[in-house]
């Protein structure tokens, strides 16, 4: 049985040949082995000679060619290519693809749920992730979207790979708003119902109150500062009202992760509060150890915590003892953790919170997903966590950002009145398109009289709720993250193209495939023994390769964290089985052998499909 991706199999054995060739060890040798970028060349291409040239004194050519004869590689490739300059282009033999298949259990014997036979990462890490972050009285909007689902997946495709993930989510629930609230709420009743949502953009409206009544009453502007304090102090009443405010808005903020299907619960929520009580002791370490002249830096850069004007400052300076970062008047900037009144800023509770992350909860690996606004402040706050000792080299600090949701004016996305577009409503709008839709084309189909699957209304309704919302999230993942993507939402609910839509109606039809095999012959066992993987057709090795690199897939996803890879291999699926259905009769196959064999093909298609979508956060759907 296989244990591992392809491309790691065929890493290892060029791996061996190349310490042959260059008398050092396997461990120290990268075979920079990819997947080929035209299939007319091969499956996969090792690009190891080139770089080789220099240390080894010889031509890349003549390198590859020794690679080649001293990797053993029979059993896996047909004898390997060199190409051009030095590419050593490989194609994978028939046999071993199918073997690699095969040696995929049936569903019945792979531990729930099932995970199509991958294995666990032999060296797991401890992952937190700081995703979502919502303020609380505040609902989420659509410049939560991204960062919501986006973190959802990191949190799944790493805990998948075998890692400890831990998800935070940092939510905004301290600040001199809550005392505009508190001084409110001592006159007004907190809004209350079983409307999550609905009591939520009550207290929203309170707050937008509350802040005008702050900007132009002082007496209340004074009350409520002085309300901060109280909060801070423990008063019962004050603690009364944000303990209420804060439990409402974090009920609306589950209705919504439920709604979107991400995993986020009331457990992972660790807000600005929750390190309220560790800010000044951690402003004193960093004076302590970041004193002037105590010798902190990172890569050659200095980092000096000291007062300036009265305010506790970090500054940072580059190899050559110049200020890194700078004002735009070209001032020196430096990071203010603790300001001349004594009060604690967004930093001081930022730098609370990597400490306890990497202290506590023993993070190697720390990803922080927002949009590119903050780069500066997280340069800043990893050079800090470097400096002061908090990161040792082996603990990974990544700071994952992402584009705009555009509107077709190519402008952030906003109501007609410019606001914020209400999270709750994009999707109450994307189930009721997604519904109108499957009306429209059950109409069509018998206008047409086309045979349909019947549905119920209740089975319409859950099918539109799912694709609906897979629709909205799977038009923002399969964009590079970075990039800002226009919101559309006949491209998005569109039956073709690398949508939710195709995706669900690809493992939808190999559901109802299986449903008609069971039909006419019984329900089959494709998993027995006796079945043979037969991968006698251009459509069905391709499928095969297809199928095969899954793995790979998810890797890539891990290490780059870029969602988008997973979608568009998803996609590459779905189209390969789709020309594989048509070239390839599975229920009308010439023999019992040949139609087991792609239906086995079919359902580790469909298998690999409603994993890769689940990773994504996407539920599928067995009729469509």
């Amino acid at each position: 049985m296989y244990h591992d991706s392809l491309i790691r199999i065929l890493a290892a054995r060029l791996a061996d040949a190349i310490a042959q060739v260059t008398g050092k060890t396997p461990g120290e040798v990268d075979p920079v082995l990819r997947p080929a970028g035209d299939p007319k060349f091969g499956d996969y291409q090792c690009n190891a000679a080139m770089p080789l040239a220099r240390p080894l004194r010889a031509k890349p050519r003549d390198i590859a060619q020794r690679i080649v004869e001293a990797a053993r590689l029979d059993d896996l490739t047909e004898p390997p290519k060199v190409e051009g300059p030095g590419f050593i282009n490989l194609r994978l033999r028939r046999e071993f693809l199918a073997d690699y298949l095969r040696s995929i259990r049936a569903p019945r014997d792979e531990p729930a749920p099932d995970r199509r036979g991958l294995v666990r990462t032999a060296t797991p890490e401890t992952v937190v992730i700081d995703y979502s972050s919502p303020n609380i009285a505040k609902q989420m909007h659509v410049g939560h979207l991204r960062s919501t689902i986006i973190g959802d997946v990191f949190a799944r495709v790493l805990a998948f790979e075998g890692h400890e993930v831990i998800r935070q989510n940092h939510v905004g629930d301290w600040g001199t708003q809550f005392g505009m609230l508190i001084m409110h709420y001592a006159e007004h009743p907190i809004p209350a119902g079983e409307d999550h949502d609905q009591v939520l953009a009550a207290i929203e409206n309170d707050y937008r109150r509350a802040q005008q009544r702050f900007q132009r009453d002082p007496a209340f502007a004074t009350a409520a500062r002085n309300a901060v304090g109280r909060l801070q102090s423990g008063d019962p009443e004050a603690l009364h009202i944000w303990q209420t405010v804060r439990a409402a808005s974090r009920r609306a903020f589950l209705d919504n992760y439920h709604r979107l299907n991400v995993l986020l619960t009331d457990d992972d929520v660790c807000g600005e509060s929750f390190y309220n009580d560790r800010l000044a002791a951690v402003v004193a370490e960093l004076r302590e150890k970041l004193a002037p002249g105590a010798g902190a830096a990172h890569d050659g850069a200095r980092v000096e915590c000291r007062e300036d004007e009265g305010a506790v400052c970090i500054f940072f300076y580059d190899e050559n003892g110049e200020p890194r970062f700078r004002k735009p008047d070209g001032n020196e900037l430096p990071m203010i953790v603790r300001k001349s009144d004594g009060a604690y800023l967004y930093a001081t509770t930022d730098l609370a919170a990597l400490r306890y992350r990497i202290k506590e909860l023993g993070a190697d690996r720390v990803i922080y997903v927002t949009d590119p606004r903050q780069k500066l402040h997280f340069e800043m706050l990893f050079a800090v966590a470097r400096a002061v000792g908090w990161a040792a080299e082996h603990v990974r600090l990544e700071h994952v950002t992402f584009g705009s949701v555009l509107g077709n004016d190519k402008r952030p996305l906003k109501t007609r009145e410019g606001e914020n577009v209400k999270l709750r409503e994009l999707l109450d709008e994307a189930e009721r398109r997604a519904f109108e839709l499957l009306d429209q084309r059950d109409r069509a189909a018998a206008d047409e009289g086309r045979p349909t699957e019947p549905l119920s209304d209740a089975e319409k309704r859950e099918i539109a709720r799912r694709v609906g919302v897979a629709a909205v999230k799977y038009a923002d993942l399969r964009n590079d993250r970075a990039s800002d993507y226009v919101f559309n939402w006949d491209r998005m609910l569109a039956m073709q193209g690398n949508t939710a839509p195709y995706m669900m109606y690809a493992y939808a039809r190999i559901r109802s495939i299986y449903r008609k095999a069971a039909d006419r012959f019984g329900t089959p066992d494709v998993y027995a023994p006796g079945v043979t993987l037969r991968l006698d057709t251009p459509a069905e090795r391709t499928l095969a390769l297809r199928l095969a690199r899954f793995g790979e897939t998810l890797d890539a996803v891990a290490s780059e964290l870029a969602p988008h890879i997973l979608c568009g291999y998803l996609y590459e699926l779905a189209a390969e089985f789709m020309r594989f259905y048509e070239a390839c009769p599975v229920l009308k196959a010439p023999d019992d052998d040949t139609r087991l064999s792609r239906m086995r093909l079919c359902d580790l298609t469909a298998r690999t499909l409603r994993l890769g979508l689940n990773l994504l956060g996407i539920e599928t759907i067995e009729r469509m």
